[in-house]
């Protein structure tokens, strides 16, 4: 193969497209590189490739390829010890994020890609560093300069210079501004020259301005003065410059460093990111050409099916079917010019060459191809004007060429064979060579004009003949190609469509031979029933395709039904079991109410009966009360009376325990009338005893602290959480009695949630309890159902 070959069937056209599809210039590179491979294996792989990265763009969409640059000189500079610019470290920056940015594209996502594809492979085999990555992109603020976030430094230093800048400005707007300077002013502006900052003054005031000269203008009107008030400022500001640039080059100093630590693996990366932009424009290529990876066999058999040329226009191409190397090796393509045989060849060449290069085919999916190790093409008008040879010259100086160096594996494809000289010696020399390639087993193209040619194709094994079919009514080429049958010129018949007498036509028809006119007709007979097989066969076809069709529907239709009933059981078992898992869990539930509600109707009958125990106790104590009242009340009493009684002493009645307050001082019986409370009785002498009220008092205060202690060692809630309803009662119980010792009005007893057969139980007691006034469940923040909260009688 060589660079004729791929101009003549316009291989270099191609690969303009790949290069346009590309991203990078090192992805361009390869692809200007690209030539069709000879080696079957190498060929099956870089046909994998396209198609693998076809696949990732269909499942992931276009691979995030923006930041490839060519970093290889910059990665040398830093390996030697030197010094990389902002806008170099930038373009290693975006080598470092696309390289991620593609680790990432092929693993994290649904549609996951198989281990053994290809951009997965070349994707995972790239390095990252984003810690590296994100200190240049936070350092560089653009090609040209570093960011204030490069170091604080050198943020502290541009704070400075800014700061000493505004001061300068403020210092010289002052000056421009003064009425005294403003006749010498040629313009009230502050402006640099150099990197100081300077004020333009007319120079015929020169002398009366202090200051340094830094320039003057082109008509010297203007000079451009310095004044001495800021020289010393400009100083600082120029000492702060230097400074940073210092600070500068140390930091690209630093960054470059780092970026020698890591020069293999961005080495190895630009060599991946090239092959991984290259395999995305073949991919891309593939998917604008609708192209499909061909089948390769080793028998070089050529299966084109529906094949589009690719560099014709997609709305008007037509797909033409190509066979070649299965029944036959040689096949004559004979039919009218612009019918479309050139093109047919340029299809084969061009596909056999876009195989070889690893390139997708426009044709339909299990399309056929074969290796061939040389490509061979006499197409065109080869003619050599610096040679003065004829175009029959060039052709056969071509053809001589091609005939040198054919073998075996080669493919040979010659347009309008044998044209260009007499007729009779043309047809000749064609059947000759024809013959030798196809004794030879050649895989070979030709086209012609020679109807000997298409009784040669018709009458020797390994060669058949093709035409690009003519629409007579029409005038106009279907570039289909029919292969099997021969192409007729159609002149008569287009010379009578185009108005020619039809006197003149049977004249010429009598100046044609016997056996060609025979032949004519013979091909005129093919051609008619031809036509008449292929809309028979067109028939056929559509009804069998809209008996498939009919069928494919049934099958679908019975295949839903199938679906439809299966869902349908599968809904019903579904719903069967949940109605039963329903009414397991209800019975489950009714069962634990079933058992709380014997619990708790036992737990009433006990609590009921304790009750009554307690009242039928309450009710004999007090008859016993009452009873011993009147043995513990005589009318008089053993003590020793007390003396001088008078309204308003306190006294004591003594088998009363009963304080009461003297009306009426003692009569000569001594009886004295008693306000005891609301009621008013007379007592003798003998059953009271004088208070000591001081006494009484600091018995209070005891009683008090007794009460004050005790308040301090009860708490303020109960936890009675995993007790039984019995253990929980008595607990409650002593609990509500210590509470109302300490003077408590309110406590909380905490039962938990749970199941609530405890909170039932504690409730029960609590709504039969003396010392209870109300309960309550907790609010939000209190515990809510878990615990309830306890109002005590005063």
């Amino acid at each position: 193969m060589n660079d004729k070959v791929f101009r003549i069937l316009e291989f270099d056209r191609i690969i303009e497209k790949l290069k346009d599809r590309a991203s990078s210039t090192l992805g361009k590179e390869l692809a200007e590189k690209l030539v069709p491979s000879t080696d079957y294996e190498e060929i099956k792989r870089t046909l994998r490739e396209t198609t693998d990265a076809v696949t990732c763009i269909l499942r992931k969409g276009s691979p995030p390829l923006g930041g490839i640059h060519d970093i290889r000189p910059y990665i040398q500079r830093a390996e030697a010890g030197g010094m990389l610019y902002p806008g170099e470290l930038l373009k290693i920056a975006d080598v470092l994020r696309v390289s991620r940015n593609l680790k990432n594209y092929v693993s994290q996502d649904k549609m996951e890609l198989e281990e053994t594809n290809t951009v997965y492979v070349l994707c995972s085999g790239l390095g990252t560093d984003r810690t590296l990555e994100e200190r240049l992109n936070q350092a560089i603020e653009n090609e040209e300069e570093l960011s204030d976030y490069a170091s604080p430094a050198l943020a502290a230093i541009r704070r400075d210079i800014r700061r000493m800048q505004d001061a300068v400005k403020d210092k010289l707007n002052s000056i421009i501004r003064s009425a005294q300077n403003r006749k010498i002013m040629q313009d009230a502006v502050v402006t640099l020259r150099g990197d100081r900052y300077v004020i333009p003054v007319k120079a015929e005031y020169r002398s009366q301005f202090p200051g340094l000269v830094h320039d003057v203008s082109q008509s010297g009107a203007t000079i451009f003065v310095e004044p001495m008030a800021v020289v010393e400022l400009n100083n600082e500001i120029r000492q702060l410059k230097i400074k940073e640039e210092r600070e500068v080059e140390r930091i690209l100093t630093e960054l470059t460093g780092e970026v020698a630590k890591i020069s293999e693996m961005l080495k190895a990366n630009v060599k991946l990111l090239a092959l991984i932009d290259f395999v995305f424009a073949k991919a891309r290529l593939s998917l604008d050409l609708k192209g499909t990876e061909p089948v390769l066999n080793k028998e070089r058999r050529i299966v084109i099916k529906k094949g589009r040329h690719p560099l014709i226009d997609p709305a008007v191409v037509v797909p033409v079917d190509i066979s070649l190397g299965e029944d036959f090796t040689t096949m004559v393509i004979t039919g009218p010019n612009t019918g479309g045989k050139t093109v047919t060849l340029k299809t084969m060449g061009l596909f056999v060459l876009m195989t070889q290069a690893g390139l997708h085919i426009p044709a339909a999916e299990n399309s056929e191809m074969c290796v061939f190790t040389k490509v061979f093409a006499d197409i065109g008008d080869e003619q050599s004007i610096e040679q003065s040879l004829s175009t029959f010259s060039a052709h056969m100086t071509n053809i001589v060429g091609i005939l040198r160096e054919v073998d075996e594996n080669s493919l040979v494809l010659f347009d309008e064979l044998g044209a260009g000289t007499d007729p009779t010696e043309g047809a000749a020399l064609a059947k000759a060579i024809l013959d030798r390639l196809t004794k030879r087993g050649i895989r070979t193209m030709a086209t012609t004009h020679y109807s000997e040619l298409k009784i040669y194709a018709m009458t020797t094994p390994g060669v058949r003949n093709a035409c690009c079919e003519f629409d007579v009514e029409t005038l106009r080429p279907t570039y289909r190609l029919l292969i099997g049958i021969p192409g007729r010129s159609n002149a008569f018949a287009i010379s009578l469509r185009l108005g020619l007498d039809e006197g003149i036509i049977e004249e010429a028809k009598r100046f044609m031979r016997g056996e060609d006119i025979q032949f004519e007709e013979l091909l005129s007979d093919i051609q008619k029933n031809r036509l008449e097989t292929e809309k028979e066969r067109e028939r056929a076809y559509r009804e069998l395709k809209e008996i498939e069709r009919l069928r494919q529907a049934a099958e679908e239709q019975r295949k839903k039904t199938e679906d439809e009933k299966e869902s349908i059981l599968n809904q019903a078992r579904k719903e069967a079991r949940a109605i039963l898992a329903n009414a397991r869990r209800q019975a489950e539930e009714i069962m634990e109410r079933l058992k709380e509600l014997e619990k708790a109707y036992q737990q009433r009958n006990i609590d009921r009966e304790m009750m009554e125990l307690r009242q039928n106790l309450r009710k004999t104590m007090n008859e016993l009360d009452a009873q011993m009242a009147e043995t513990i009340l005589p009318r008089r009493g053993d003590g020793k009376p007390p003396e001088n009684l008078k309204p308003g002493d306190t006294v004591m009645i003594i088998n009363l325990n009963q304080r009461g307050t003297v009306l009426e001082a003692p009569d000569k019986d001594g009886n004295v009338l008693i306000q005891a409370g609301i009621m008013k009785v007379k007592m003798h002498i003998t059953q009271l005893k004088p208070v000591d009220e001081q006494q009484e008092v600091m018995s209070t205060i005891q009683n008090t602290r007794v009460r004050s202690v005790k308040s301090k060692s009860i708490s303020l809630e109960l936890d009675i959480r995993g007790l039984t309803t019995e253990e929980a009662r008595e607990r409650i119980d002593k609990y509500i009695d210590d509470a109302i010792i300490a003077g408590l009005h309110e406590v909380s007893i905490i039962h938990g949630k749970g199941t609530g057969a405890l909170r039932k139980s504690v409730h029960d007691f609590l709504s039969r309890h003396p010392h209870v006034e109300t309960f309550r469940l907790g609010k939000y923040g209190e515990g809510e159902t878990g615990v309830t909260i306890v109002k005590l009688k005063e």
